[in-house]
């Protein structure tokens, strides 16, 4: 697969640039996706939730009333369940969410992913840039000549360049990203892709 390579103003320089087709067009498997995404959103999780039990909530363990002879329903202590001020049933425990998943099958989402946006048309080819300072507009000039900036974009670059994480920082819904870093979630979680000629070098080869 060929895409046209762009200049940060958005023109067409008349070059193309060269897919893999391993990693851009193969069949995508969404079950794929959906394991690596759903271990991404996991491995976020905190897992400090705790709620109080019956055991654990301040109360007198006094039974309220005798069993038989009153009437009334059984009932034990203030800390039952059933009543209002009383412990939870089964409450949330502290625990770890995550869980493991082969590399080959990572490796099988991340391209499946890929594919999917290639498919979409949703990957835009840059010329590698780099910024003279750190500055929100000169950024927002970039995202408005390659027609990106009413989306949620992801920036797919060679290495970490300070004045261009620096510049995209403060805008919402856009991202930069290392292509070494690149994951299945942040290449699905846009809605279009801006990989630089030295960033497509390195995601070929994933």
């Amino acid at each position: 697969m060929e895409l046209a390579i762009y200049n940060i103003k958005g023109e067409d320089t008349g070059r193309k640039a060269l897919l893999n087709d391993e990693v851009f067009a193969i069949d995508v498997n969404e079950h794929a996706i959906y394991l690596d995404v759903k271990q991404f959103l996991a491995n976020q999780r905190q897992g400090t939730h705790k709620s109080k039990e019956r055991s654990e909530v301040s109360g007198s363990t006094r039974k309220l009333h005798k069993q038989k002879g009153g009437g009334g329903s059984r009932i034990g202590d203030i800390n039952s369940p059933v009543l209002v001020g009383g412990g939870r049933v089964f409450g949330p425990r502290p625990r770890n969410y995550r869980f493991k998943l082969n590399k080959k099958l990572k490796n099988l989402a991340r391209r499946s992913a890929l594919s999917l946006k290639a498919k979409e048309g949703q990957i835009t080819i840059v010329e590698d840039f780099t910024l003279e300072a750190p500055k929100t507009k000169s950024f927002l000039a970039i995202e408005q000549g390659l027609k990106v900036n009413d989306k949620r974009v992801l920036f797919v670059t060679s290495a970490v360049d300070a004045n261009v994480a620096l510049s995209a920082r403060n805008i919402p819904e856009t991202r930069v990203m290392r292509a070494a870093d690149l994951n299945t979630y942040a290449v699905m979680n846009n809605k279009a892709m801006v990989i630089t000629e030295s960033g497509l070098e390195i995601v070929n080869k994933l």
